[in-house]
């Protein structure tokens, strides 16, 4: 059994961006699932693993808690150098970081499961309200994320250069997301292309919502 142990869920997008950190890392772990639309992360068991009853959370050896994708990304790519995650110049992790949080810090803590579950709540939101509310946020991102990647000379096959990172992470996993919410992508060909090409290794397939055991 590995010593790492990840609490997910197979179709949060922040689960799957540490699930497809570790697959590129070659990271064995223990898959433990948590329903979210069953409320099994607010259970007595779960919050006494992470109080903040969210996924992802990452045990390592000996009990230490890891919460928050991407502090647990850049945990693992801290212990396990290869392949690199972030470029070894400040600049280009400064541009990395740039692009990953622009993704993680702007359009996901507004479109998660709590947000859009608050929406018909408390506001009374149907679905074409939440879906909506979910599209505009993706697209008031998406927009200056296309225009930054499509004008930088530092933009390559993936986000960053020629090889997949930090930001290459958010992107697929958030363009996951997308799908169910019938994202129109025409308008991001250079987002969809990155996709394209994260897709087609072996890391991010491994690591896809449908491919995990806990997958509906």
């Amino acid at each position: 059994m590995s010593d790492l142990v990840l609490h997910n869920y197979y179709r949060s997008s922040t689960s799957y961006r540490v699930r497809i950190a570790l697959e590129m890392k070659g990271l064995s772990y223990t898959y433990v699932p948590h329903h979210l639309r069953h409320g099994e992360h607010l259970e007595p068991a779960y919050r006494a693993v992470n109080p903040q009853g969210l996924v992802p959370a990452l045990v390592l050896d000996g009990g230490t808690l890891l919460t928050q994708s991407l502090a647990i990304i850049e945990y693992l790519d801290e212990i396990q150098p290869e392949p690199p995650l972030l470029p070894e110049n400040a600049l280009g992790r400064a541009r990395v970081r740039m692009l990953a949080q622009m993704i993680a810090c702007d359009i996901h803590p507004v479109n998660n499961l709590r947000v859009l579950t608050s929406l018909r709540s408390l506001f009374g939101a149907g679905d074409e309200d939440v879906v909506n509310w979910f599209r505009h946020w993706v697209n008031e991102g998406f927009q200056p994320l296309e225009k930054i990647l499509a004008s930088s000379p530092e933009t390559g096959t993936f986000c960053h250069g020629d090889a997949p990172g930090l930001a290459d992470i958010c992107l697929a996993a958030q363009v996951a997301n997308n799908a169910r919410f019938g994202v129109d992508m025409a308008p991001y060909p250079v987002i969809a292309r990155i996709n394209a090409a994260c897709m087609a290794l072996p890391a991010f397939q491994k690591a896809a919502p449908q491919n995990q055991i806990d997958a509906e």
